[in-house]
């Protein structure tokens, strides 16, 4: 009886000191979200990949979304770890679920989602565009797609624009393909298997030139928001500096700069061009694939800004000439290649190897305190003007309170180069350098979508069976 009564007397008072710690970590206040980040040392965002969101160019990772975000974490003092995922549905699903802190992938804000979704003030508007084959009727109001061939991501913003259409349309039918990216979705339209989709106009501006037989001539929807997402169930701080942060975004032109980052380089539209680009990209560029990835390891250069600036040279013609003497796929001149010490301009090798190496000279010269991407554009101007012709420019913007370590500053003041009543100014005299923010322009935009025809179009998952 009294060996019971002992191991009693200890199971009680085991009971009340777990009673006791129980009380004290409930008494504990739950982490804030933002204290959740802090501890953490990271914050974790969720996004989609894509040329308008989050991507991998020569100096990394990249993005208007992954931009920002970067910027966000900067400014907290932690590191930003991304998670990708093709699903709109999974996103957001993954926000409510607290897989991640933060959702920064091209979502638009709309009152269906807001339901769910905690939404912060827009970054940036875009329109949600109909695409068509150049060969398919064109239409001037969603309910023309009844009857026809209609396939949008699954859990999108475009579907949900055209369940809502379907009210008043109950004829209008569309499939959701699960996990499509918008290349997928613009094969699909290109190969026949659908006649139209949505995509984005932000998207399409990027990418339309990848596809010279689609357009998009019909606007279903303007001025869609987009904003990043958090869930309503947390507390706000973590919101709340977001909401901050991108306030200030928008007020110091941070927002502005990032849309000329992305967006500035991208003409209008030329149908001859892009036909003309993409029957080179595929008859022409296969030719010479290997050596520009041989100049790669070389120079450093991402090999298709290498093929970039050949096709915005030459158009991948070794036997290209200009009136002024200059050659081959680099178009270079005799000093160049006497200096890179070549004997044939016309020698595909020779001149794309001569060339990267020229262009590395020329990117060493650029004060290693300029950070990229400025350092890589300031490279390509003096290849095309001159290094000389680009210090000077880089001296007027300085001299005009700009940043000369910055090429969105740096590109505004090269065509005063060509204005006599700067020539004072000028240590290395008058030049054409508004042609040198053009050739810039152009390299950048081959780029991109070189990038983008080796991500989506070229990989062997682009074109996608419905069911």
């Amino acid at each position: 009886m009294t060996v019971f009564f002992r191991h009693t007397k200890h199971l009680l008072a085991s009971l009340a000191l777990f009673s006791v710690i129980g009380m004290m970590l409930a008494m504990r206040p739950t982490p804030t979200a933002m204290e959740r980040v802090m501890t953490r040392g990271e914050l974790v965002v969720m996004t989609r990949p894509s040329n308008t969101t989050y991507y991998r160019d020569q100096h990394g990772y990249t993005g208007m979304e992954y931009e920002l975000a970067k910027g966000f974490a900067d400014s907290l003092g932690v590191e930003l770890r991304m998670l990708e995922s093709d699903d709109p549905s999974y996103i957001r699903y993954a926000i409510r679920k607290g897989t991640a802190d933060m959702a920064a992938a091209g979502l638009v804000a709309t009152a269906e989602r807001s339901e769910s979704l905690h939404f912060t003030t827009d970054y940036q508007k875009v329109d949600s565009l109909v695409v068509r084959r150049l060969d398919t009727p064109r239409i001037r109001d969603l309910a023309d797609l009844a009857g026809k061939q209609v396939a949008v991501s699954a859990g999108s913003s475009h579907a949900e624009l055209l369940v809502k259409a379907q009210l008043e349309n109950p004829g209008l039918e569309f499939q959701q393909v699960e996990d499509a990216s918008p290349e997928q979705l613009l094969a699909l339209v290109e190969d026949g298997q659908v006649d139209y989709t949505l995509i984005h106009s932000n998207s399409y501006t990027l990418q339309r030139a990848l596809w010279p037989e689609l357009i998009a001539d019909y606007t279903a929807a303007t001025d869609m928001p987009l904003a990043w997402a958090f869930n309503p169930k947390d507390d706000q701080s973590l919101y709340l500096a977001a909401q901050r942060y991108l306030t200030q975004a928008k007020a110091n032109g941070t927002t502005a700069k990032l849309e000329d980052r992305f967006y500035g380089h991208v003409e209008q539209f030329n149908l001859y061009a892009a036909r003309s680009f993409m029957r080179h990209l595929e008859d022409r560029l296969p030719r010479y694939e290997e050596l520009f990835r041989q100049a790669e390891d070389n120079s450093g250069f991402d090999w298709r800004l290498l093929a970039a600036l050949a096709y915005q040279e030459s158009l991948w013609d070794p036997g290209a000439i200009s009136p002024t003497g200059v050659k081959g796929l680099m178009m270079l001149t005799n000093d160049t290649a006497r200096q890179m010490g070549i004997s044939d301009r016309t020698d595909p090798a020779q001149s794309i190897l001569a060339g990267a190496d020229y262009l590395r000279h020329t990117h060493e010269r650029i004060p290693a305190r300029i950070p990229e991407p400025s350092r890589t554009w300031m490279a390509l101007a003096a290849y095309n003007v001159g290094f000389g012709h680009l210090e000077d420019a880089r001296v007027l913007t300085q001299n005009q309170g700009g940043n000369p370590d910055n090429w969105q500053d740096v590109k505004q003041r090269l065509p005063m180069l060509a204005n006599p009543a700067y020539a004072g100014q000028l240590r290395y005299g008058n030049a054409r350098g508004g042609q040198a923010v053009i050739y810039v322009r152009h390299i950048r935009r081959y780029y991109d979508l070189l990038v983008w025809a080796e991500n989506s179009r070229r990989r062997d998952d682009t074109l996608i069976a419905l069911n």
